[in-house]
């Protein structure tokens, strides 16, 4: 069975592919492995869009209603994938569009989550997210 450099050496079909494209012997390409890649790309930043907003609310819910137990950790949580968010937007203004379309159901993620780890019922926390959009992203917001 004939393996693909792809498949022998991922770092070498990377650096090799870059070299054709930009010496634009398009005809070299390995073209299904190239657009496997691209839209895997692509994949992987929406899913890195949506793990740090459900980490941000998770945490902002946790923050609200167990204020008792609030420590620099959660603070320092909710600060971190915000920056990563505000990053990834700064790099790819487009993923705030997918932001603002899985928010409610990031919420209801991080709401489960909240309520598994805090053992509170899922009714302490709201239906629907307390916090705005540019709440979950504001560096300087925290539900007191």
């Amino acid at each position: 069975m004939d393996t693909t450099l792809y498949e022998q050496d991922y770092y070498q079909w990377l650096t090799q592919t870059s070299q054709f494209l930009k010496t634009g012997d398009f005809s070299q390409l390995d073209l299904p492995n190239l657009i496997e890649e691209i839209d895997d790309m692509g994949i992987s930043q929406r899913k890195a869009v949506s793990s740090n907003l459900r980490v941000v609310l998770w945490h902002l819910l946790k923050y609200k209603y167990q204020p008792q137990k609030r420590t620099n950790s959660w603070r320092f949580t909710i600060y971190e994938h915000q920056r990563r968010l505000l990053e990834s937007f700064k790099n790819s203004p487009s993923l705030k569009n997918y932001f603002q379309e899985i928010f409610d159901d990031c919420y209801q993620s991080a709401r489960e989550v909240a309520a598994r780890e805090t053992e509170l019922p899922i009714e302490i926390f709201p239906e629907f997210c307390p916090f705005s959009q540019a709440e979950a992203l504001d560096k300087n917001y925290l539900p007191e």
